[in-house]
């Protein structure tokens, strides 16, 4: 990725800023690559809802992902057809389902017995029927970080086997929802293809199982979120989509005439975002050398929350020599760190540091934390 120093210099750090192209060539490879077996593509939202980013995958025709109902406004907002968004999350109030009743979405993705029913009595009181799909906790072991596992036994999410025929002839019998489609989500950052097989082996055996109490859907959606690569970023910059793709479709047995739906979010947006800050100050001390720049956890809380990594560069430095720092922010907490004994050339307060393949979960978990102002968006196309 290329980095226009020039212009970043009457920018007010942090910011974040996005390769628009780069962000347009994931996208579009995405898509190509599940086209070529007729799947339907959500971008998920919790990734990042910058709406200048949404609308360019909405021009594209991607379908939206949404887990609020401040996100299926914002979907809708920004020209995502409401019949391509899917609106899941474990605890839904009364107004966000209102909401989508209102706006005619795809579907709820239902994750329990009493959602079903509320969803039902919210919409007989509107006069409509809502489309609902049942988000099935498969069981499936994703081997990702436990925080963004979603699909285990012992994870909040979804319904389990043990309940799902008794949920499923339920449905049948509420008549202000409609059945079309079950869903999944095993969790997210998943590195290898197993986890997205063995999923897809348990759709195969569920389907069949539905089937023989009389239940048929027209939609399956796999949630569960295609890896990318933190530590190469200008290596391997779109994932390994067509492997993805082609894994499912070599495992699924759809019926005929269903349609497959995926959920893509960090695989789209990481690695086109970066969030730029500048030094403030250098520590040396006798066992650690500190630098101390402007950004904080409250622009990218990933490295405080999981212990995520983001690879650190000092776009500036002219120094050919290099040293071991810990890169921390202003934040009144020790948490506030960014990496420790970070190779980077010799820094010193005024250079411009980088904090690579942040355009996920990044801008979007940003906050107001010590009152600090939010980080601003500036966009590779406004720079030429």
């Amino acid at each position: 990725m290329n980095f226009p120093l020039s212009k970043f210099r009457n920018t007010t750090t942090p910011f974040y800023y996005y390769d628009v192209d780069l962000f347009e060539r994931t996208a579009k490879t995405a898509l190509t690559q599940a086209n070529k077996y007729g799947y339907i593509v959500h971008y998920a939202l919790k990734a990042n809802a910058n709406e200048r980013l949404l609308r360019i995958l909405s021009g594209m025709g991607f379908g939206a992902d949404c887990v609020s109902g401040a996100e299926v406004q914002r979907a809708a907002a920004c020209g995502f057809d409401p019949k391509s968004i899917a609106f899941a999350g474990v605890g839904k109030r009364d107004d966000e389902i209102n909401l989508g009743i209102d706006h005619g979405i795809f579907t709820f993705n239902c994750e329990s017995e009493q959602e079903l029913e509320v969803i039902n009595e919210l919409a007989k009181a509107k006069g409509k029927v809502a489309t609902v799909a049942l988000r099935i906790n498969p069981n499936v072991d994703a081997h990702t970080h436990a925080h963004i596992t979603t699909g285990l036994a012992e994870n909040k999410f979804g319904i389990n086997l043990w309940q799902l025929d008794e949920v499923a002839k339920k449905v049948q019998r509420l008549s202000n929802i409609k059945l079309i489609s079950i869903h999944f989500h095993i969790g997210s950052q998943i590195t290898e293809l197993e986890p997205f097989v063995e999923l897809c082996r348990k759709v195969n055996e569920l389907q069949d199982q539905l089937e023989k109490i009389g239940v048929a859907v027209e939609h399956v959606n796999l949630g569960g979120g295609l890896s990318v690569d933190y530590h190469h970023p200008d290596e391997k910059s779109i994932p390994d989509f067509a492997g993805y793709f082609a894994a499912i479709n070599k495992t699924i047995k759809l019926r005929a005439g269903q349609k497959l739906h995926v959920e893509l979010g960090r695989s789209i947006a990481a690695q086109c975002g970066s969030l730029v800050t500048k030094c403030l100050f250098i520590k040396e001390l006798l066992k650690k050398n500190f630098v101390v720049v402007d950004a904080g956890f409250s622009d990218l809380i990933r490295p405080a929350l999981y212990g995520a990594y983001h690879k650190i560069e000092n776009l500036t430095s002219p120094s050919t020599e290099s040293k071991k720092y810990d890169v921390v922010g202003p934040i009144c907490e020790s948490s506030d760190t960014f990496d420790k004994d970070v190779s980077l050339p010799t820094t010193q307060r005024g250079d411009y540091l980088v904090l690579r393949t942040a355009g996920a979960y990044g801008e979007v978990m940003a906050s107001q934390y010590n009152l600090r102002s939010l980080p601003k968006a500036v966009f590779s196309t406004d720079l030429k």
